[in-house]
């Protein structure tokens, strides 16, 4: 079973709002989100940090055991609670990700612990991402030592980074654009 994880947990400082109900295309930002991995993964699930008023169901909500310690919680809580093989971590401020695009980092993850790839400037993205759940003992042990970067997880983990050319057309310079300030988001209307 393929699970992708919704990151839905942050404060939405650099916004002034949350950013997981601005409207888009007729919906809020996490339903777009939910409703676009849907269609190619098996299972979606939302991490939260704390409590929440999205419209979701107890059995898609995913609370972190880590509140307020940022999206390395969410993934810490995502892989406990799935089990499985692991679980591809997608912030749900990203509207223009390709679902297909994180279903193929499933499919070329290989014998790494970590599949991502690399946004317009190169930079690896971390919040679109296949984690195995082998990475889980690297999470818990950076959250208790109070370490919250993603950073502790791709510096110690076996990376696949993905080529554009590997995604089969699938890749964008805008894929990996996400909405953090209001410019951002009057971008997107």
């Amino acid at each position: 079973m393929t699970t992708a994880v919704i990151l839905a947990g942050g404060k939405s400082r650099r916004m002034g709002r949350n950013k997981m109900l601005l409207p888009y295309r007729g919906k809020t930002l996490l339903e777009t989100a939910i409703e676009k991995y849907s269609r190619v993964f098996d299972r979606v699930l939302v991490s939260v940090a704390e409590e929440d008023s999205y419209a979701i169901s107890d059995e898609q909500r995913v609370r972190d055991l880590y509140p307020g310690c940022g999206p390395l919680a969410g993934l810490h809580a995502a892989l406990r609670a799935c089990g499985g093989d692991g679980v591809f971590l997608a912030a749900a401020d990203l509207p223009y990700a390709e679902p297909m695009a994180a279903f193929r980092l499933t499919e070329l993850c290989g014998d790494a612990e970590v599949c991502l790839t690399r946004d317009m400037r190169g930079r690896f993205e971390p919040l679109f991402a296949f984690y195995k759940a082998g990475v889980l003992p690297l999470a818990e042990e950076a959250l208790s030592d109070g370490r919250y970067s993603m950073r502790e997880i791709l510096d110690k983990a076996v990376l696949r980074i993905a080529e554009p050319s590997e995604l089969g057309g699938l890749w964008s310079e805008r894929m990996l654009m996400n909405v953090n300030y209001p410019e951002d988001f009057e971008k997107l209307q």
